[in-house]
């Protein structure tokens, strides 16, 4: 069966849509530092305007865990949400409660509100069906429809995500059928040669991915703080950057099996070190089999691909024509670390064919780093999800939609 997409939701102007987006976006002193996800939520917004709709906006951010904690409101979300569409957008300050009834009740055709937090009430992530039901039931009061448009949640089986669309008509919202249009190409209809990229702290977040995609790709290429965890399992002392010992064995066997299916599995060859984890700490590029030689002692920590893995990994990935990434090379966040993952991002705008960064830490950096979502055939909004889907997962706030 089909997923069910937005042009066959039947409605009226004026009725009520409750659209689920993913408005998880970092807020620093109050202030939105990306705003991806609230831009990348308009297109379904705009449809839904436009067919005379009165939008019921709820979302999460963070993980308060049933508690209302002032820093993951989402009012500013809200505010930037008008700025955005150049039209006021009012805000509930409680999701169920009374003044989002009383604000729900008024809303007119082509008018939006959105609700806060829905983590604020424990029942939205709770284990307890009838809970989880209950609160659904509430969410849906008085609409006509339910549009699942958060693709970073569809792997969550929650109130919000999951047991809404088993209570209205419900169907996905625009920017899912582009996730998974992407997704797909990634999955199932492949330009080659195709490299996947990951990075990141831990390689055991990684691991299903790598598991999945390994007999399906051409190159792997391996940085960030995962990269450790693959040079200490082949015997390299890698100082106190972070590792997982105890995925020394798995590691090993995906080299193995790499290696048996002709993949080619790229480490880095040498990294950026530093004495201590500071923006100002000294630091320095050396051989990533002699990590513990470096003039800084022997207890430094890598921080970055070094340049010469940089360019190499930017050569397969430019040669390359279906890329994905997930997981930024370094602290991107530290200037003096950043360099691996920019290097990695300007050559997935520079390769001919479909490039896509995979959401979370790498959306961010890609940002924060001064490069526009044009410059990348896709930035997906799924961090999770979109590993969860390139594993072989099956998503629960995808089935419910008929996927």
């Amino acid at each position: 069966m089909p997923l069910r997409t937005l042009d066959s939701l039947s409605f009226s102007s004026g009725d009520r849509i409750l659209l689920r987006c993913d408005f998880n976006v970092p807020i620093r002193d109050g202030v939105i530092t990306d705003d991806g996800r609230i831009r990348a939520s308009l297109p379904t917004i705009e449809t839904l305007r436009g067919r005379g709709a009165a939008i019921v906006i709820a979302s999460h951010l963070g993980r308060p865990d049933g508690t209302v904690l002032s820093e993951f409101s989402l009012r500013p979300v809200a505010s930037r949400l008008g700025k955005l569409l150049g039209t006021s957008v009012g805000f509930a300050t409680d999701t169920v409660g009374p003044d989002a009834q009383k604000k729900r009740s008024a809303l007119q055709a082509g008018e939006i509100l959105v609700l806060e937090n829905v983590r604020f009430d424990s029942r939205e992530t709770s284990e307890v069906d009838s809970e989880r039901l209950e609160m659904a039931t509430q969410l849906v009061e008085g609409t006509v429809g339910f549009v699942s448009d958060g693709f970073g949640v569809v792997h969550r089986h929650q109130a919000s995500v999951f047991d809404t669309a088993r209570l209205v008509p419900s169907v996905a919202g625009e920017l899912i059928s582009a996730e998974l249009g992407v997704l797909d190409r990634l999955t199932s209809h492949v330009d080659r040669p195709y490299t996947v990229v990951l990075g990141g702290s831990k390689v055991s977040d990684k691991l299903g991915v790598i598991d999945n995609l390994i007999s399906k790709v051409d190159r792997i290429l391996i940085g960030g703080g995962m990269a450790f965890t693959f040079l200490a399992a082949q015997g390299h002392k890698v100082g106190s950057s972070l590792c997982e010992v105890d995925q020394f064995d798995t590691v090993n066997e995906y080299l193995s099996r790499a290696e048996a299916l002709g993949v080619e599995f790229v480490l880095p060859t040498d990294i950026v070190v530093a004495e201590k984890f500071a923006a100002d700490a000294q630091h320095v590029a050396i051989g990533a089999s002699g990590i513990e030689d470096s003039v800084l002692g022997a207890d430094v920590m890598g921080l970055d691909i070094g340049p010469e893995s940089a360019a190499r990994f930017a050569e397969l990935i430019e040669s390359s024509r279906t890329v994905f990434w997930n997981g930024p090379m370094g602290v991107f966040e530290m200037p003096a670390f950043a360099e691996g993952t920019r290097v990695i991002a300007r050559a997935l705008t520079q390769m001919s064919g479909l490039s896509v960064v995979g959401g979370g830490d790498s959306a961010a950096a890609v940002r924060a780093l001064g490069f526009a979502d044009a410059d990348f055939g896709h930035i997906s909004t799924g961090g999770g999800a979109s590993l969860e889907f390139l594993e072989g997962k099956r998503l629960p706030g995808l089935e419910v939609l008929g996927w």
